[in-house]
């Protein structure tokens, strides 16, 4: 039975880390990709040791681990609860200014410092289910940072209850926070050895209730279209205009299928995610998701025979095309591993939440710590409209999660 008069710390802390602006840069070549990172990172550190994880530290990649002992005479395997500093790079986490908006009534909630911004109840469904909660948003004018300063805010709020209750029983569990998982570098330096875990979880979802053990497979394509410049003036039947043989290909992908826009469920898509270039030479950035492996390449041919039939219409051009891996389905690994996910939902159920279990249409840290070695589900963390000025996340959400990493805690030590 969790303590009714323990005082939750997740959201005083939630609403100090939401003011460190630690956006990811996907343009970077360093790690982390952007230094700014790593003064939360080193602050988190002190917090650690301050709830008393003695052993916390940062290494030279920008990774927190830390461990809390064991207080249990059982054989209990070792867990993780693993969350990322970083922000989106989509829209700024410079300045965040976090409101409350208590007692939410229902209805579209304004942003007050850009009434633009407005969090549409018709789009947003799980208001419905908030009725009376306190509902965190930023001021409008950034994104939030529950996207994935909710899961941190949330792990050591547990940490912080399971040492101020040490009748809870419970076996070895490790802590990291890591960088740049929104650009999809995570877990580049991660040491699972190092960690010392044999199963983990991603403090990283939204809705409360959510247990998430598949995800997208997924792939980067970078598309090279090179033409050939020549002074615009004297150009007749000399210049081949990369930008128009980009944007002719652009126009030939399909208006009613396989983009983002246009998919859901288990649908997989391309996406074209960045355009940059001039007259010789205009560079594609594209994602592909999808939950079959075999997808994947269907997907990456059909955008290199698209490339190849446009070039073939501009005489000269020539094309670029490659494939970079990015991570692949977790369900692959996780289910040999069923107890992992069976010990969540009995979490949950204790706790009274209804189990959320659908396939993210995306990834997590998680995805590539799986196979690594260390099977790595996400739970949810309460926050919506990740990556958007409109994310949100309700206090009593917050609270929740914090109750679940200690149940789950629990019911490891006692399936022990």
């Amino acid at each position: 039975m969790f303590d009714q008069n323990y005082k939750f710390t997740c959201v005083e802390r939630f609403l100090r880390y939401v003011k460190y602006d630690t956006k990811s840069d996907e343009e970077s070549a360093t790690f982390p990709s952007d230094p700014k990172q790593l003064v939360l990172s080193r602050d988190l550190v002190e917090e650690l040791k301050a709830v008393g994880l003695k052993d916390a530290a940062i290494d030279e990649h920008g990774y927190v681990m830390a461990t809390l002992p064991s207080n249990t005479q059982k054989n209990v395997p070792v867990i993780g609860f693993v969350a990322h500093v970083d922000t989106s790079p989509a829209v700024s986490g410079r300045d965040v200014k976090p409101v409350i908006h208590k007692n939410y009534q229902g209805g579209d909630i304004v942003l007050p410092a850009d009434n633009s911004k407005v969090i549409e109840a018709s789009n947003n469904p799980e208001l419905k289910d908030m009725i009376g909660y306190d509902i965190i948003t930023s001021d409008g004018t950034t994104l939030l940072g529950a996207d994935d300063k909710a899961g941190i805010a949330e792990i050591i709020d547990a940490i912080n209850y399971l040492i101020t209750h040490p009748e809870v029983k419970h076996g070895t569990i490790k802590v990291c926070f890591t960088p740049d998982e929104e650009v999809g570098r995570g877990t580049e330096h991660f040491d699972v050895q190092k960690f010392g875990a044999k199963y983990a979880y991603t403090i990283d979802g939204g809705t409360r209730g959510e247990i998430e053990t598949e995800t997208f497979s997924a792939d980067g394509v970078v598309i090279k279209f090179k033409g050939k410049n020549v002074h615009p003036g004297y150009a007749k039947g000399k210049m081949i205009n990369s930008l128009k043989i980009a944007s002719n290909f652009m126009e030939s992908l399909p208006k009613d299928r396989l983009s983002p826009e246009t998919t859901e469920g288990r649908e997989g898509y391309v996406h074209c995610t960045q355009i940059t270039g001039n007259e010789d030479e205009t560079v594609l950035k594209f994602i592909i998701r999808d939950f079959i492996d075999e997808k994947l390449t269907e997907f990456e041919d059909y955008l290199k025979d698209l490339a190849e039939k446009t070039i073939a219409k501009f005489p000269g051009a020539q094309l670029e095309f490659k494939v970079n891996f990015q991570y692949r389905n977790m369900k692959n690994v996780l289910k040999d591993h069923p107890h992992v996910e069976d010990y969540a939902v009995e979490a949950l159920q204790r706790l009274n939440i209804k189990p959320i279990q659908n396939p993210i249409r995306g990834g997590t840290d998680g995805s590539r710590l799986s196979f690594m070695g260390l099977p790595t589900p996400n739970l949810f963390a309460g926050g919506h409209n990740f990556h958007a000025y409109t994310e949100y996340v309700a206090v009593q959400d917050m609270e929740m999660a914090t109750k679940l990493i200690v149940t789950l805690a629990q019911v490891w030590e006692e399936k022990a």
